[in-house]
């Protein structure tokens, strides 16, 4: 069978309005053509398909089973074309129309929403993919190449990703207004004694470290929840009990019936941005370092 090559976009667009309309005159109409042309034109494709698309019936075209599939796949060509049209537009205007994010938990609920926003200001057709996930998951993501952009909590170890540091942090404690601690100026590992702390049920620097202090300590708890970060602050605000977590998180997700406290000893954030170490000169990083910077 002959190739098909890009000159019979235009069978196909003439086969799709002839199937729609069933009367090669109503689609030479709708298609500013002539009638011989779309005549034509139907021949050519069915002699280079080697199939037959139509029952020639008078005036009408009756279509096969050949032709109905042959519809639907045109639909999904002309769909496709119609998003690289969009993709090649945006690219010309911004020299760049999609991007594909990935974050943990700690910076996914307002730090990189807010990014996003920023970029589309400048930059309202640029499509974007986003997804929050463990900082495991999303340097694997960003090594095979399923995300452009990731934000981790550092360190990493990835000899494929360049890591570029975004933030250096110290853990908070999140705590319901009015609780008994809200007047310390400094809330310390120590005042969590007889107190009902709410950790993440995913790997924590706060949370491992200050398990850790509370078991050398032999301090005692009044009980635990573990939650998804999603929702400790909605937790603590209602009065739950107390959590230790990242600023960004905090500063993002505590709402007016919470109060942040800083938390002793220092517990220590370090944010990166990973991306491969080929795409450094890539629009898409510019893209994001710029939008960082602003």
């Amino acid at each position: 069978m002959p190739e098909l090559n890009l000159t019979s976009l235009k069978s196909l667009t003439i086969f799709k309005t002839l199937y729609e309309t069933g009367s090669a005159t109503k689609a030479a109409k709708a298609l500013g053509i002539t009638q011989s042309g779309v005549s034509r034109s139907l021949a050519v494709l069915e002699e280079n398909l080697e199939l037959s698309l139509f029952i020639r019936d008078k005036n009408r075209l009756v279509a096969k089973p050949e032709a109905e599939e042959l519809y639907k796949a045109i639909l999904g060509l002309m769909f496709n074309l119609d998003e690289l049209k969009h993709s090649i537009f945006a690219l010309r205007e911004f020299g760049v129309s999609r991007i594909r994010i990935a974050s943990i938990p700690g910076l996914g609920f307002g730090f990189v929403p807010r990014l996003v926003a920023s970029m589309l200001k400048d930059n309202a057709k640029l499509n974007v993919y986003f997804d929050i996930m463990s900082t495991p998951e999303v340097v694997r993501g960003v090594e095979a190449g399923q995300f452009d952009v990731g934000f981790v909590t550092m360190p990493i170890s990835s000899e494929q990703l360049q890591t570029d540091r975004i933030a250096q942090t110290e853990a908070v404690c999140v705590m319901p207004q009015g609780h008994a601690l809200a007047s310390k100026k400094t809330v310390s590992v120590d005042d969590l004694a007889g107190q009902h702390m709410i950790f993440a049920n995913q790997p924590n620097i706060a949370a491992d470290k200050v398990l850790k202090l509370i078991e050398e300590r032999q301090i005692s708890l009044a009980a635990k929840t573990e939650a998804n970060i999603a929702s400790i602050c909605s937790l603590v605000e209602n009065g739950v009990g107390l959590s230790v977590m990242n600023p960004i998180t905090a500063a993002d997700c505590v709402g007016e019936g919470t109060v942040i406290k800083p938390f002793s000893p220092s517990i220590s954030y370090s944010f990166g941005m990973v991306y491969q170490k080929r795409w450094r000169d890539n629009q898409i990083i510019k893209l994001v370092h710029a939008n960082l910077a602003s």
